[in-house]
């Protein structure tokens, strides 16, 4: 039996707000397995399909979370002004793409699981499919609820479409790069090893204003708030050789223990590297970041 309209509103906001606890303790990404078992209410519940990109819960009046990969056999991507196209699954107009039309008409929220590897996804959410397309057999998502209610995303104003592209970036690709930065890291500050995944964030080495600062594996560095903010003012370097150093005033203070523990004894230590050599951090980009570290000193 289906829930009612606010009954439905109401469990799907707190199955997100479980899949926010989770994914944040694990730095933004959650597993296939995780997510056949998510405690929500007391009890344990599936919130993707077993063999589908779309899930269709029977209790619910329209899918529940949508699922992409940007090596799979369908066309889903961003499109200009900040949307995101989602095709129909392959077959029938009918079925599960039927039932996320449904999501439409009665303006549902969706999780959107973004694959980053095998069974492994970054979930975006809420995220609203606010159009569909029968002949083209695409959907159109708003990235964000305050987008929901632009009528033609097509004619959008040159403001309008900027802040659009913004809450993209901001909705999905920074997610995107914080897990996949993070995940390479094992879920530790590559400079003190905290493996709280709620406590890490995910550092641009070049900065994204930088036409250089790519959202790449390879332009970030695992850090813990209190390193990421060190390092984005300049008071942590870290050199090509992967040497950690603290700007020489922070090491001639006295403080407490944490400016000792947390900063001054990381001087002259060597960070945590991923596993793999492809995800290292860039020494190009280190170099040109140490200099300006060098500079503010």
């Amino acid at each position: 039996m289906r829930l009612d309209l606010p009954a439905d509103f109401a469990l799907r906001d707190q199955i997100m707000k479980c899949l926010a606890q989770l994914a944040d303790q694990s730095g933004g990404i959650v597993t296939r397995e995780q997510l056949t078992d998510l405690e929500v209410g007391g009890g344990r519940r599936r919130i993707v399909d077993r063999n589908a990109g779309i899930w269709n819960p029977k209790d619910l009046n329209a899918t529940l979370s949508i699922m992409s990969s940007p090596t799979g056999p369908y066309r889903d991507g961003q499109v200009e002004g900040g949307f995101f196209k989602y095709d129909y699954r392959a077959g029938s107009v009918d079925g599960s793409n039927k039932k996320l039309r449904r999501a439409v008409e009665l303006g549902l929220p969706l999780i959107l699981l973004f694959k980053l590897k095998a069974n492994i996804f970054v979930p975006v959410f809420p995220v609203f499919a606010v159009a569909f397309d029968d002949q083209a057999r695409q959907f159109l998502l708003a990235l964000d609820e305050s987008l929901r209610f632009v009528e033609d995303p097509g004619t959008m104003s040159e403001p309008l479409k900027r802040y659009a592209e913004q809450t993209t970036r901001r909705r999905l690709h920074q997610p995107l790069f914080r897990a996949s930065v993070i995940r390479a890291y094992q879920t530790q500050c590559t400079v003190c090893r905290l493996k709280h995944g709620e406590l890490l964030d995910a550092a641009h080495i070049r900065p994204d204003s930088d036409e250089e600062g790519l959202p790449v594996v390879s332009n970030g560095l695992s850090l813990c708030k209190i390193h990421h903010a060190a390092y984005d003012q300049n008071l942590l370097g870290i050199r090509p050789d992967w040497v950690v150093q603290i700007n020489q005033g922070l090491l001639t203070e006295t403080d407490g223990p944490m400016l000792k523990y947390g900063l001054q004894e990381m001087h002259g230590t060597t960070i945590t590297l991923p596993r793999r050599k492809a995800e290292h951090p860039s020494l190009q980009a280190l170099e040109w970041r140490y200099e300006q570290f060098k500079a503010a000193s």
